[in-house]
C-alpha cells in the first residue's frame, strides 16, 4: 500500500490587530461639540469690541450720507456702501491687530514714532506729531458735531417744540452716564458698558427693519444696487460716493478699536489693587477697610460707618480730578526698543477672536444698517410717493414723508433709532477723544477730567452750529463732516499700515518648551580652499569640535520670534485703500472749490 502524502506544516502569519476607529457619527458629533464651546468661549468673552466699534460706522452723520444718496441716486450707490464696509473692516481688524500684539493703541504708538527721534526732535514733533494730533482731534469734533446734532434731530423729532441747542445740551448730557461706569479703557472690559452699546445697536437694527417692512421696496433693484455700475460718476455721485467713504471708514474708531484690543478679556475678575487704580486711585487695602468697616456695621448704622462712607466718597472725587504726577510716566518707553510686546499665549488668546468679532459687527451690523438707510430713501424718496420733492432728503423730510405715507408708527420709530444711533456713537466719539489726548500728548489729568473736556471741545461748535443754522443748514453740515473726516482719514491711515508693516514692532517672542531640545542657531558654513579637509589623523581635534557644539546648544536663545506684521498681500490691500482715499479726497477738494458739491 502506497504511503499516504504528508502535507507540510505550513506557519500563517498573525491576524494584524484592527486599529479602533471612531465611528463617523461620533466624529461628527466630537467637532459639532467642540464648535459649539468654542461659539460659547467666543461669546462670553471676546463678544463687545466688535459691537462697539461698528457704533461709529451708522452715526448720525451716515444717515444723512446714506438719505442724501438714495434719495438722489437710487440704490445704484449701495455698492460703494458695500465696498466702505469691507475697507473699514480692514482697517479696524489691522488697529485690532496692533493693539492686541503690541499692548498699545495707535496714538501711543504715533507718540513712540516721532517723539524722541535722535535727530531733529524738535522738527518730527512740530511738523509731525503735534499736526497729526490736531487733525486726530479735528476728526473727533468733526464725529461729535454729527452725533451731537443727530440726536438733537431725533429729541427735536420726538418733541417738536424742542428747540435745537436744547437738544443738543440733552444729548451732551450723555457723558455722566459714561462717567458712571469704571474706565472703559481700562486694562479690563467693562462688560455693562458693552452691554448697553449693543442694546442700543439693536434698537436701531430692529428699528430699521421694522420700518423696511412698511415700505414698498424692489429688492430686485436693491440687490443690483450692489453691483458697480456707471451711475458712480455721474455728477455728484463721486462726492457724495466720498462723502460715504469718510462716514464709513472712521478715524476715531481706529484709535478706539487699537486700545480696546489691548485689554486682557480671559481674566474673569480683576485683583483689587487694579481696580482701585483704574477707578479711584484708592490702594487696595484703604478700599478693603472701608468695605469691612461697612459689612461689619451693616445691621446697626454707626457714625464709624457714616463716616467711612463720606471718606470713601471724597476719596473718590479727590482721584476723579486729580493729576497724575509726572513719576507715573517717569518708566514709560521713549521710543519702540525700549518696551516688549504682549506675550505669545496673550495674542494666541486674544488675536483670531478679536478678529472675527470685528468682522461679523461691521459687516452684520454697520453695513447692513447703513445699507437699510439707504434702501428706505430711495424707496421713499426717489421710486416712492416723494421722488418729486427735489433736492437731497435730510432727517426732517425723512421724519416728515415716513409720517405721511407709512403713519406715525414708522416715523417714531425712525426717530427712536437715530436717537439710539446718536447717543451710542457719542459715548464712543468721547471715549475716543480720551484714546487720542492719552496716547499722543500723555495728558496729566484725570480720565474723568479728559471725557470731561473731550466733551466740551465737541459740545462748543455744536452749539454754535444748531443756534447759527437752526433746521435748514444741518444736512448740510451733517454731510460736510463727513466728506472733511473722510479728508482726514489718509493721515490717520498711514501710520496705522507704518506700524503694522514693521517686523520690528509686530514681533512676538515664543518660549520654546522645556522638553523641546535645542538647536544651535545656524551659521553660514564656508569652506576655504586653501584649508585641507578634516581627515581622520586629525582627530585630536574632535573634543574641541564637540565642546563647540555644546556651547552653542548652550547659548541658543530658549524663544523664538513669531511674526504678526502684514505679509505682502495686507499691505498691498491697504496702501491700495489708501490710494484710493486719497485721491477720492483729491476730487472732493476741486469739487468743493469748483462749487460741485452741491
Amino acid at each position: 500500500m502506497a504511503p499516504l502524502p504528508t502535507t507540510a506544516h505550513v506557519e500563517h502569519a498573525p491576524t494584524p490587530t484592527p486599529i479602533p476607529t471612531t465611528p463617523p457619527v461620533e466624529q461628527k458629533t466630537s467637532r459639532i461639540r467642540k464648535t459649539a464651546k468654542l461659539v460659547a468661549h467666543h461669546a462670553a468673552k471676546h463678544t463687545g469690541v466688535g459691537i462697539v466699534c461698528a457704533v461709529a460706522y451708522f452715526d448720525p452723520g451716515n444717515w444723512g450720507v446714506d438719505l442724501q444718496a438714495g434719495s438722489e441716486f437710487g440704490y445704484k450707490l449701495l455698492f460703494v456702501v458695500l465696498l466702505a464696509g469691507l475697507f473699514a473692516a480692514f482697517l479696524q481688524v489691522l488697529a485690532s491687530r496692533l493693539g492686541c500684539v503690541t499692548g498699545l493703541d495707535l496714538a501711543s504708538h504715533c507718540r513712540l514714532l516721532l517723539h524722541d527721534r535722535p535727530k531733529h526732535t524738535l522738527l518730527y514733533r512740530w511738523l509731525m506729531l503735534y499736526p497729526l494730533y490736531v487733525l486726530a482731534e479735528i476728526a473727533i469734533i468733526s464725529t461729535d458735531l454729527a452725533e451731537l446734532l443727530g440726536s438733537a434731530i431725533a429729541l427735536c423729532l420726538l418733541f417738536p417744540k424742542l428747540p435745537l441747542w436744547a437738544g443738543v445740551l440733552i444729548t451732551a448730557s450723555d457723558v455722566i452716564l459714561l462717567l458712571a461706569f469704571r474706565d472703559p479703557l481700562g486694562g479690563k472690559p467693562v462688560k455693562m458698558f458693552e452691554v448697553l452699546i449693543a442694546g442700543l445697536v439693536l434698537t436701531v437694527l430692529i428699528c430699521m427693519a421694522i420700518i423696511i417692512s412698511k415700505v414698498s421696496v424692489d429688492w430686485g433693484q436693491a440687490f443690483d444696487g450692489f453691483v458697480p455700475s456707471k451711475s458712480l460718476f455721474k455728477h455728484g455721485a463721486l462726492y457724495t460716493s466720498i462723502g460715504i467713504i469718510g462716514a464709513t471708514v472712521m478715524p476715531h474708531s481706529l484709535f478706539l478699536g487699537s486700545a480696546l484690543a489691548t485689554q486682557d478679556r480671559l481674566s474673569i475678575k480683576m485683583t483689587e489693587k487694579q481696580t482701585d487704580t483704574l477707578t479711584t486711585g484708592v490702594t487696595s487695602s484703604t478700599y478693603t477697610s472701608d468695605s469691612q468697616v461697612t459689612l461689619s456695621s451693616a445691621t446697626k448704622t454707626t457714625t464709624v460707618e457714616k463716616r467711612a462712607i463720606v471718606n470713601r466718597v471724597k476719596r473718590s472725587f479727590r482721584a476723579a480730578f486729580r493729576i497724575i504726577p509726572l513719576r507715573e510716566f517717569a518708566h514709560d518707553p521713549k521710543t519702540h526698543k525700549d518696551r516688549e510686546n504682549n506675550s505669545y499665549k496673550f495674542v494666541r488668546a486674544h488675536i483670531y477672536h478679536g478678529t472675527f468679532d470685528i468682522v461679523f459687527s461691521l459687516l452684520g451690523f454697520a453695513v447692513l444698517i447703513n445699507a437699510l438707510i439707504l434702501i428706505l430713501a430711495s424707496a421713499v424718496f426717489y421710486y416712492g410717493s416723494g421722488a418729486g420733492s427735489g433736492g437731497p432728503a435730510g432727517l426732517f423730510d425723512a421724519y416728515d414723508l415716513l409720517k405721511e405715507v407709512v403713519g406715525q408708527a414708522a416715523a417714531t420709530l425712525f426717530a427712536l433709532a437715530l436717537l439710539a444711533s446718536g447717543q451710542s456713537s457719542s459715548l464712543i466719539a468721547t471715549m475716543a477723544g480720551q484714546t487720542v489726548s492719552e496716547g499722543f500728548l500723555r495728558w496729566r489729568v484725570s480720565p474723568v477730567c479728559r471725557r470731561l473736556i473731550t466733551r466740551c471741545l465737541g459740545l462748543i461748535p455744536s452749539m454754535v452750529v444748531a443756534i447759527a443754522v437752526g433746521r435748514e443748514g444741518v444736512d448740510t453740515l451733517l454731510v460736510a463732516s463727513q466728506v472733511a473726516l473722510s479728508i482726514v482719514l489718509p493721515f490717520i491711515v498711514f501710520p496705522l499700515l507704518w506700524v503694522t508693516s514693521s517686523k520690528d514692532v509686530m514681533s512676538v517672542k515664543r518660549p520654546i518648551p522645556p522638553n523641546v531640545p535645542l538647536v544651535p542657531s545656524p551659521q553660514p558654513i564656508t569652506e576655504s580652499p586653501s584649508e585641507p579637509p578634516v581627515t581622520e589623523t586629525q582627530s585630536p581635534s574632535a573634543p574641541s569640535a564637540v565642546a563647540g557644539l555644546v556651547a552653542d546648544v548652550e547659548a541658543a536663545p530658549r524663544e523664538t520670534i513669531v511674526d504678526y506684521s502684514n505679509g505682502k498681500i495686507a499691505m498691498a490691500i491697504g496702501w491700495t485703500i489708501w490710494l484710493i482715499v486719497l485721491l477720492a479726497n483729491g476730487y472732493a477738494i476741486v469739487a468743493l472749490a469748483l462749487g460741485q458739491g452741491d
